[in-house]
């Protein structure tokens, strides 16, 4: 007689957790030891990110907060997505407003220094690919004395009509790199990082704070929040 298979035992030892698993099972505990540690949330929104900058304030505020850039649904349920699972009082408000681009941040520091934060951060950088150009760069006629002459087959490649003079890269002809309102292509974005010019802004957004006794929404936050979504 053929055993059955539903007998046949398991040994769960063998079994492994998925990293991935684990990875959100401990972001969901570090919100939760966080918002037991400090007395205030808020949801932000960004425009640009650029990783190292966003380590850097990490690094400047790692003394009274906290930042969280995790899944979506991850940060939700940590805060619970209800009154019946939120980890603390009124919590669960904040989980709406996790959608898109946007972050945590669980703080100890009072809500002006947060607001003014917020509203003075700002990092220029070079634009990627994609990128709305904020401004028509056109390139004229003539030397690109910047530029040694090694680099003009490499101008080439990025689709400028370029020569070389005796030893001198020289256009050929006017070019318009980029224009105002129009995606950088990727030829585009590189030819600006080598003239220099700096066309992204990292900024940050706050959409809603969050606190014992207290929770509001900020309308200039949530208009870009929403401009996220339907992009």
């Amino acid at each position: 007689m053929p055993k059955s298979k539903r007998n046949r035992p398991v040994t769960l030892s063998k079994t492994k957790k998925k990293p991935g698993l684990e990875r959100k099972g401990k972001v969901v505990t570090e919100i939760k030891q966080a918002v037991e540690q400090y007395s205030s949330a808020y949801v932000f929104t960004y425009d640009n990110m650029r990783n190292q900058k966003l380590k850097d304030l990490r690094e400047q505020l790692k003394s009274s907060s906290r930042i969280f850039l995790a899944g979506k649904k991850v940060m939700q349920i940590a805060l619970g997505r209800s009154p019946a699972d939120e980890a603390k009082t009124g919590l669960h408000k904040l989980s709406k407003f996790l959608q898109g681009d946007s972050g945590l941040l669980i703080t100890n520091l009072p809500r002006d220094d947060v607001e003014r934060l917020f509203r003075e951060f700002e990092e220029h950088d070079f634009a990627r690919t994609g990128t709305t150009a904020t401004e028509t760069v056109e390139l004229k006629e003539g030397p690109l004395e910047q530029f040694t002459h090694e680099m003009e087959p490499f101008l080439r490649k990025q689709g400028l009509p370029v020569r070389l003079n005796r030893g001198v890269v020289e256009l050929v002809a006017d070019h318009v790199v980029c224009e105002e309102g129009k995606p950088l292509s990727p030829e585009a974005a590189q030819t600006l990082r080598l003239l220099g010019i700096q066309m992204a802004t990292f900024r940050l957004y706050l959409v809603c704070r969050w606190s014992c006794d207290d929770f509001e929404v900020y309308k200039e936050g949530l208009t870009h929040l929403g401009a996220h979504d339907s992009s």
